[in-house]
């Protein structure tokens, strides 16, 4: 029988400007949908009367409203593969908050409209009332948390593994077509490409290798896959993260060094010595209350993010990406003496001769 599968829907491509090098280009794409580490996720779970799409009732003419609020079993499905993941020691941490104006991930539980998630960062982009994960059925029946993982594993920005250049899959085309246009998940041939058949780019995966135990590797039955010859039986991960999804965690998260990080102080640049991937982390503890501006300098590409400490934790307050684009990221954000705040550079790619350098004034 053919599993319910993760449908990812498209989102916005970003538009790169022409003739960037390829090593920039590729930095870019790997790592445009990453947040940047030392990041809090706040997640909510929709939990109101109005929390609902409006569907059609087909043959009628008519609509109905279906809820986007889930039970509390259903919700302590997601609480614990949260929490599995957290457990990794990455250096990204997970919060629930009752307040979707607090929350970077807001989840649903619309029944029928599938289970997915918004890749990465690519979150950012829904609004404030807007599902960014949706789970379309039971999590608690037997084999189903794995979609819980799953789809917190595209939150973190993971992709589909089996849509990896790497696996060297070659399908049976329109027998993957024939089989997700039946049940259980009614795919038209434009979701099944998107979601299965499509290869992604070499640099926005996870991975330089195929790893089919992976966690965002969908199962699939006989019959579809042709070559590599192994797995024209199918394909039959456990379902649980695989020491490559722990790796690809733990690189692009690392676990939080020494807590006494370098203070950014106004009108003096620091010069930022990093590699592609790499990030620089600083405190700035404001001495009077006023509009500050943070920038990045050199040719670089990066994404700067500030956070303010709130109860003992960092709070998104204003970031900017200036990836493939010829200025540098500038961020303003009104500090208030007294309180907290958190820096936080990761570049993507330096492509000059010149050193690269951050600074607020």
């Amino acid at each position: 029988m053919t599993a319910r599968y993760c449908s990812l829907a498209r989102a916005p491509e970003p538009a790169f400007p022409a003739g960037l090098a390829a090593e920039r280009l590729g930095a870019l794409m790997s790592g445009r949908r990453m947040w940047v580490n030392g990041t809090v996720l706040h997640y909510c779970f929709f939990d109101g009367d109005g929390d609902a799409s409006v569907i059609a009732v087909p043959g009628s003419g008519a609509t109905r409203r279906v809820s986007w609020v889930g039970a509390e079993d259903q919700r302590d499905v997601v609480r614990d593969c949260f929490r599995e993941w957290a457990d990794l020691g990455i250096g990204v941490t997970f919060a629930e908050v009752a307040d979707r104006s607090e929350a970077e991930l807001r989840i649903g539980f619309q029944q029928g409209d599938g289970s997915w998630s918004a890749v990465g960062r690519d979150a950012l982009l829904a609004g404030r009332g807007e599902r960014t994960m949706n789970f379309g059925w039971d999590l608690t029946a037997p084999g189903e948390r794995t979609v819980a993982l799953h789809e917190i594993g595209h939150a973190l920005g993971m992709q589909h593994e089996h849509q990896s250049p790497f696996a060297g899959i070659h399908w049976d085309d329109e027998a993957v077509y024939a089989d997700l246009a039946g049940p259980p998940n009614h795919w038209s041939r434009e979701r099944t490409w998107f979601n299965v058949l499509r290869k992604l780019d070499a640099d926005e995966v996870n991975g330089s290798v195929w790893d089919p135990q992976s966690v965002m590797q969908y199962p699939f039955t006989a019959g579809l896959i042709l070559e590599p010859e192994q797995f024209r039986g199918g394909v039959h991960p456990p379902g649980t993260l695989s020491p490559l999804d722990k790796e690809f965690g733990l690189r692009w998260y690392p676990p939080a060094g020494a807590p006494r990080l370098p203070v950014l102080v106004p009108f003096r640049s620091v010069a930022l010595s990093l590699g592609p991937g790499e990030q620089a982390d600083f405190t700035v503890e404001p001495r009077e209350t006023r509009e500050h501006t943070f920038g990045t300098f050199g040719e670089s590409d990066s994404v700067v993010v500030v956070f303010e400490e709130r109860d003992g934790e960092p709070r998104f307050l204003a970031g900017q990406d200036d990836g493939g684009t010829p200025r540098n990221a500038t961020v303003g954000a009104r500090l208030v003496k007294g309180r907290r705040y958190f820096v936080r550079v990761r570049l993507y790619s330096g492509w000059g001769s010149g050193e690269t350098a951050v600074m607020c004034w």
